[in-house]
């Protein structure tokens, strides 16, 4: 069954949109190649994230290794790290629970089931990134790492957003868009004061970012078809 069957038109113009975008750093900017597959990539994948689809995961295995990579060419080990021993190997993990909580019908195809967070697990998440987001710019700080405290703050955000998609809950996109918006404050920081023509980064965080709000008005709809519980 092909991943593009259900696809709106606001979800095929938004990826043609940043396609071109990339393209055009590309070229224009001289950016570099895997800069631009990492962005195309990683477009690709969140856009079946907030349709629901599994076949997110296979796109975030080239996505989440090759970012690890250009990050640590920008010392952002926190983000490498993040990717390359966290991302990369959920991926894998997230196509095994997905596909064990999965529900067909005629005109979406196969969606996953989706769930809403309670008013417990937001306290415990609350917590967790407190206490994560200090101890981690802590110690990005001892190894020398660059702006520690926006890179803790993306990178435990991150970790707690991907452990929210992997149990399927509504809420992880909220989290999200707290990500993508540090991020681009990131990667716009980071270029502006070492240099380079990664620019396909910051035009990624952006799609992710319209991705994200995208993504939650999405997974409530569908959430609400399934009739979506708090857990």
């Amino acid at each position: 069954m092909s991943v593009f069957k259900d696809w709106t038109l606001f979800e095929k113009c938004w990826l043609a949109v940043f396609t071109v975008i990339n393209l055009y750093l590309f070229v224009a900017l001289d950016d570099t190649f895997l800069g631009l597959i990492v962005s195309l990539t990683g477009m690709m994948c969140v856009v079946l994230v907030a349709k629901g689809k599994i076949a997110n995961y296979y796109f975030g295995i080239i996505q989440t290794g090759l970012y690890a990579y250009i990050a640590y060419g920008y010392g952002l080990y926190g983000e490498v790290m993040l990717n390359g021993l966290f991302y990369f190997p959920l991926q894998f993990v997230g196509i095994y629970l997905w596909s064990r909580h999965t529900v067909k019908s005629d005109a979406r195809g196969e969606d996953v089931v989706v769930h809403s967070l309670s008013k417990a697990g937001w306290m415990w998440t609350i917590a967790g990134f407190a206490v994560g987001f200090t101890a981690y710019a802590l110690i990005l700080q001892e190894i020398g790492g660059r702006n520690v405290w926006v890179d803790s703050a993306t990178t435990v955000l991150s970790v707690i957003a991907q452990l929210l998609m992997l149990k399927r809950f509504t809420e992880q996109w909220l989290v999200w868009i707290m990500v993508n918006v540090l991020s681009i404050v990131l990667w716009l920081t980071t270029l502006m004061t070492q240099g380079g023509n990664d620019f396909a980064m910051l035009v990624m965080w952006s799609a992710f970012l319209v991705n994200s709000v995208y993504g939650y008005i999405n997974w409530r709809r569908i959430g609400n078809q399934q009739g979506m519980e708090a857990a």
